[in-house]
């Protein structure tokens, strides 16, 4: 923990008829996580977004899984995404922008986002079969829209080439993470100055 900074932490409790969730984070943590969604391959996943990140996640999500992996895909996004925004407060000294490419075996995908305050996904990825483990692979990019509007991120997620599932999936997490923990980095040079010329980065609002 950076001692000139307030700890940057996040918790949200979500509750809807749907869905009854609570997550914590730590930008400023190890890579420590507890997942529990009730959805084995999206808990995987989120796995990897935390330890490659090195933002400490504790998400447990009681959902209508008997209806459909809809609403817990969905809300567990929206609720890390809220906590995650609560973390970065008014996100000063953050190094704001992050990028990474992932190869994972004969995948290769590539990440860029920005902290910006203005929700955005741009997705151009997409997958060769409907499932994979439990998981319907189409609420992949739904995963990453509903953390992108939350967080308040400008999310761009490439597939450069990959024929494998799970390796394309796997790459885009992986790529995610490592921008993030790029993006929510203190630069040293910048102190407490939030990383805009407006003098502000808050969800939804038109800063540059």
């Amino acid at each position: 923990m950076h001692s000139s900074l307030p700890a940057r932490t996040g918790t949200v409790r979500r509750k809807t008829h749907e869905t009854d969730i609570d997550v914590a984070v730590d930008l400023d943590g190890t890579g420590a996580y507890r997942i529990e969604t009730g959805i084995g391959f999206l808990d995987h996943m989120i796995e990897q977004f935390s330890r490659h990140s090195l933002i400490d996640v504790k998400l447990r999500v009681d959902g209508d899984l008997h209806v459909d992996q809809h609403h817990t895909v969905e809300d567990s996004a929206i609720a890390l995404g809220e906590a995650i925004s609560q973390a970065l407060g008014e996100k000063r000294g953050i190094t704001r922008y992050g990028h990474a490419y992932s190869p994972m075996d004969e995948t290769l995908a590539r990440v860029s986002l920005d902290i910006s305050g203005r929700p955005y996904l741009v997705w151009r990825a997409g997958f060769s079969q409907p499932r994979l483990g439990e998981m319907d692979t189409e609420l992949f990019e739904h995963w990453f829209h509903s953390v992108a509007q939350a967080a308040g991120i400008t999310l761009h997620i490439e597939l450069l080439y990959g024929q494998n599932n799970h390796h394309i999936v796997e790459a885009i997490y992986k790529g995610f993470a490592r921008a993030m923990r790029s993006a929510v980095e203190i630069d040293p040079r910048k102190g407490d100055a939030v990383p805009s010329t407006k003098g502000m980065l808050g969800t939804g609002t038109l800063e540059v």
